[in-house]
């Protein structure tokens, strides 16, 4: 099985993390920073907004099982991609909506795919396309974030249960946990 990796960013990745992690033929999701100037940045310094780094998700899928256009259209699915440099109550540069291609090929797709969520949507979409640049870990304590301790975070509980929402109802053949 030959995995390939899209990174994409839209607000906060636990939330985003949460999402992917339940999504048939992806095999890994590793929450993580990219897109800016510092190097090895932190969660603090990326939260201070002024690395240029957003936090993002890198999802390893199957591409046997599911494509990269459809983990695309699962993005868009799950945030708003209408809002600028945000998601809900975070606020900044580092919470933007940005795909990070690997390919050319990912970037047509990223190209396509911003269009179909711009017929979805009556605002204009801002996602960005945006030079694949390094990429950076996120500490371990947010790795795997809801399945941890962020059941018990206020925080992930207003913000996560509607995004897995949105994936049940819309992707529900896409569902790990429906196809066991």
């Amino acid at each position: 099985m030959a995995i390939e990796y899209a990174m994409l960013a839209g607000g906060c990745f636990w939330c985003t993390e949460a999402v992917f992690n339940d999504v048939v033929g992806v095999v890994s999701v590793e929450s993580g920073y990219t897109g800016g100037h510092t190097e090895n940045p932190t969660y603090r310094q990326v939260c201070a907004g002024d690395t240029g780094h957003a936090e993002a998700i890198r999802v390893g899928f199957d591409p046997e099982k599911i494509s990269y256009g459809d983990i695309l259209d699962i993005s868009f699915a799950t945030h708003d991609p209408t809002q600028l440099n945000r998601q809900g109550n975070d606020i900044g540069t580092q919470y933007r909506s940005a795909i990070f291609p690997a390919t050319p090929e990912q970037h047509e797709e990223a190209q396509a795919a911003i269009r179909r969520a711009q017929a979805d949507n009556s605002q204009p979409v801002v996602t960005t396309i945006e030079a694949l640049g390094t990429w950076y870990p996120a500490e371990d304590y947010h790795q795997n974030y809801w399945d941890g301790e962020g059941r018990q975070n206020g925080y992930c509980m207003a913000v996560i249960p509607p995004k897995l929402q949105k994936l049940r109802k819309s992707f529900a053949n896409r569902i790990k946990s429906a196809n066991s």
